[in-house]
């Protein structure tokens, strides 16, 4: 009889676990959580909604209220760091594209400009460095560019136009 009353009692608190109202309190700061994991919106919204649809889904497994959101936290988490791996593992299987070379004279010489490039780049001053990777390699306008470094449009455009014109001068190209 007392095995029958404690699980009576153990599936009135399984059931007092709402799901739906966890959701409706932490759903935008769980998001925010795997934004900051993840690096985008899209992928963190998917972090979550599948972490709370596997909570809703074992949701009888789940013993304490209180514990709840914990586990739900754990399993944005867990979701965000297997987006990453699986990132990492693309990253680290992907082919580097080499542009179609003549001859093995000119691929020598274009992984010297290459070298000669990233090391000037790597001279200049870190605000002008940041606008140009920005610009060049992100391909970012002036406006995302400036909302990205907390700067003026202007101010972006003037430290672009500077970082080329030091650019030029440090691999030796008249302007």
């Amino acid at each position: 009889m007392e095995a029958e009353l404690l699980s009576l009692s153990e599936t009135r608190e399984r059931q007092r676990v709402d799901v739906a109202a966890i959701f409706a309190d932490h759903h935008v700061g769980l998001v925010r959580l795997a934004l900051l994991m993840v690096g985008d919106q899209p992928t963190a919204e998917d972090v979550v909604q599948e972490a709370f649809a596997r909570t809703h889904a074992g949701r009888a497994r789940l013993r304490d209220a209180d514990k709840a959101l914990a586990y739900v936290r754990s399993a944005v988490l867990n979701g965000c760091r297997s987006v990453l791996r699986r990132r990492a593992t693309v990253f680290r299987k992907a082919v580097p594209y080499d542009p179609p070379v003549w001859s093995a004279e000119s691929a020598a010489l274009m992984s010297e400009e290459r070298r000669e490039v990233l090391l000037a780049v790597r001279q200049l001053p870190r605000r002008q460095r940041e606008a140009l990777t920005l610009r060049y390699y992100l391909d970012l306008s002036d406006r995302e560019i400036a909302e990205t470094m907390r700067i003026s449009a202007g101010t972006a455009r003037s430290t672009i136009a500077r970082g080329l014109a030091a650019l030029g001068r440090a691999l030796g190209e008249g302007s």
